[in-house]
């Protein structure tokens, strides 16, 4: 067993929990018969209970937080969308907002809860390459967040400074890509990071971050979405919730067979004969099935001797090329026409989406949820697929 059985039903409280990483969660542990209640901005009708929230303001929602046993925190503005000015800084307010509103509440409950985890994001770590480009592995112990980001017991800076301060991102001004005269994303490979060897290493020989001779020749400090996630992390530790356990979920991409996700957006591609490679298809890809993302989260709860920062990624990340290419085969296409970095960049601009969330490259691996024994159903990306696939057929075909 991965988790200890809990004697009693739990109360799970999860704000910001109507998305689709939410609605696997109030799912999988609604199964279990446990007690859910979803905040959100607009009530739906669904097995668990749904309570209204702004993520700004105390208001009735917070008798829901008395007494409750779990608070996981999901809120935030979607990331799928165009990195201008107004959206940066939605994104940006929406995650840092909410959670010190989390904060102030929990820290005045008379009985808070007893574990908050609140949503992070793997690409948090600035990517290591070795001495052939290749990305490094990189777990909670390996894994170096930029020096230049609060520390994570002090509090979080002023919204406007992630999104307005001169940093550095991939040597550009960052001050510059905010305001839009220039999208340091919307380079061409070559000109953000140096050439990637061809040769990609096969995921047996990879899997552990530690036993990887961590000696980066060079590494590559990401932009906005590491700053979000460096400053949203910063404030949710800067809490001062001493009765709670805090645990930062650094999760990787969420894979549920649900339309309108990435698993259904990639999909449609593959479907369509349009699921090769995109870019040079050397980026790496960090990703956890819907159903190991549930269950890493309540084990996480009934591991009390656990806190901080938890990468929530399968054990096996793999390049683009060959994600792609077990997506096919699970859907039985035999080939797929590749997207070069040009058609992603003129196919996000269609779409209203970012070439980032497809070309950014993050090879994030479950350090300590290994270390403390958990077990992946999903470990590999080939057999994830194909069960998501299966599943896709049963819900949508």
């Amino acid at each position: 067993m991965d988790q200890t059985p809990n004697p009693r039903p739990l109360r799970i409280v999860l704000p910001g929990g109507s998305g689709q990483v939410g609605q696997a969660l109030a799912r999988h542990f609604q199964q279990c018969g446990h007690l859910v209640t979803v905040l959100t901005r607009g009530p739906y009708t669904a097995p668990w209970q749904t309570v209204h929230w702004d993520g700004e303001n105390p208001g009735p929602w917070t008798e829901y937080m008395e007494g409750a046993d779990v608070c996981i925190n999901l809120a935030g503005r979607s990331v799928n969308c165009r990195y201008d000015a107004p959206h940066r800084q939605a994104i940006y307010e929406s995650r840092i907002h909410s959670t010190r509103l989390l904060g102030r509440v929990i820290a005045a409950l008379a009985e808070p809860p007893r574990v908050w985890m609140n949503a992070s994001a793997a690409t948090i770590y600035t990517r290591a390459l070795d001495k052939n480009g290749v990305d490094l592995p990189l777990d909670e112990l390996t894994g170096e967040v930029d020096s230049a980001a609060p520390h994570p017991k002090q509090p979080a800076e002023k919204p406007a400074d992630c999104i307005s301060k001169n940093r550095y991102v991939s040597g550009h001004d960052f001050s510059r890509a905010i305001s839009g005269t220039e999208s340091t994303w919307a380079l061409a490979p070559e000109e953000r990071f140096p050439p990637i060897s061809s040769e990609i290493p096969s995921p047996s020989t990879t899997t552990n971050a530690r036993t990887a001779p961590f000696a980066p020749p060079w590494t590559v400090r990401r932009g906005f979405s590491a700053c979000v996630a460096k400053d949203w992390e910063s404030a949710f530790f800067a809490a001062e919730t001493p009765r709670t356990r805090k645990i930062a979920l650094r999760s990787a991409i969420v894979l549920s067979p649900v339309p309108g996700t990435a698993f259904g957006v990639l999909s449609n591609l593959v479907r369509l004969s349009l699921g090769g490679k995109q870019g040079n298809g050397r980026q790496f890809v960090s990703w956890i099935h819907e159903a190991d993302y549930a269950r890493a989260v309540e084990f996480l709860i009934a591991r009390e001797e656990i806190d901080g920062p938890v990468n929530l990624a399968a054990p096996n990340p793999l390049p683009n090329r060959a994600f792609m290419a077990a997506l096919r085969e699970a859907w039985d296409v035999p080939n797929g026409i590749p997207a070069p970095w040009l058609a992603i960049q003129l196919g996000a601009l269609f779409l209203r989406t970012e070439p980032e969330l497809v070309l950014q490259s993050c090879r994030a691996v479950p350090g300590r949820l290994l270390d403390a024994g958990f077990h992946f159903q999903f470990p590999r990306w080939p057999e994830a697929a194909e069960d998501l696939v299966q599943q896709w057929r049963h819900r949508n075909d």
